[in-house]
């Protein structure tokens, strides 16, 4: 047996990126791939406009692929479950919002892009 299959059931990766002035991050499973954006590509006014959005995370829908465009892609990071925070149903947060990750500097807001797509109510090119 794996003395690190245990740790990893109580941890997720991460991918972090830019979107204007926030930083997000994602559940890394949900990411295809990272493209250059089309005008047609995702963006929501509530986590605010690109500066550039010169690229899309690219990520699997029902009715096929969604593109979300942002302005830069920092890291995969894998993060414990301890420091995350799910949304509080009272918080009265978009559905998207999925929690926070608590860090030293800043908490960082977790969407969920098939949910970002949704609110969208479009896919953004397929």
């Amino acid at each position: 047996m794996n003395d690190e299959q245990p740790q990893e059931k109580n941890q997720v990766d991460i991918l972090f990126f830019d979107i204007g002035d926030s930083v997000y991050g994602t559940d890394a499973s949900q990411v295809l791939r990272i493209d250059r954006s089309l005008p047609e590509d995702i963006t929501l006014p509530d986590l605010g406009q690109p500066h550039r959005g010169h690229r899309a995370i690219v990520f699997d829908t029902p009715e096929g692929e969604g593109h979300l465009k942002v302005d830069a892609v920092h890291a995969v990071r894998t993060i414990p479950f301890s420091a995350l925070r799910r949304m509080p149903p009272t918080a009265g947060a978009a559905a998207y919002a999925v929690g926070v990750f608590l860090e030293e500097e800043r908490t960082v807001l977790l969407i969920d892009l098939v949910e970002t797509a949704r609110t969208q109510g479009t896919q953004g090119r397929h």
